[in-house]
């Protein structure tokens, strides 16, 4: 699929780059005119990508999250957020809705979040190396190239 437009993102595992992840990304898709719903989808499966790195990946340290983009023909949206923290030990069992490894205070629901506001959501990990997230999204409004 022939590439339209795309970015990278480098940002620290710090809370405060969550949201400035959210807006880039947001600002990102812009020219194809989605809705406010698909934005809002967009934004919350980044969110929750993010906060994973934040909280899950580095734990008690501060690493670096790489934020990339693609717009492809036909309005397909590709985000990948990447980490090079502790891994994902079971990544099927990480999906799995409630499981979390945050104790008490997270409700382990960001991969269920992430694969109800997205077309599709791939998790890759190694321990020891990191996560990579890619969310799709295909966004139906009419390009402005």
């Amino acid at each position: 699929m022939k590439k339209i437009n795309e970015f990278r993102l480098t940002v620290d595992s710090k809370s405060v780059n969550e949201a400035f992840a959210r807006v880039v990304v947001s600002s990102f898709v812009t020219p194809l005119d989605p809705t406010l719903e698909e934005i809002a989808d967009l934004k919350t499966a980044v969110s929750e990508a993010v906060t994973n790195c934040i909280v899950h990946a580095y734990r008690d340290t501060c690493g670096k999250i790489y934020i990339s983009g693609v717009i492809s023909e036909n309005n397909v949206v590709k985000i990948t957020i990447r980490d090079r923290g502790c891994g994902i030990p079971d990544v099927s069992q990480a999906m799995t809705p409630l499981f979390t490894t945050g104790g008490g205070d997270r409700a382990g629901l960001g991969f269920t979040v992430m694969e109800s506001f997205c077309d599709s959501v791939r998790v890759r990990s190694a321990k020891d190396r990191g996560t990579t997230v890619t969310l799709l999204k295909k966004i139906e409004g009419k390009a402005k190239w």
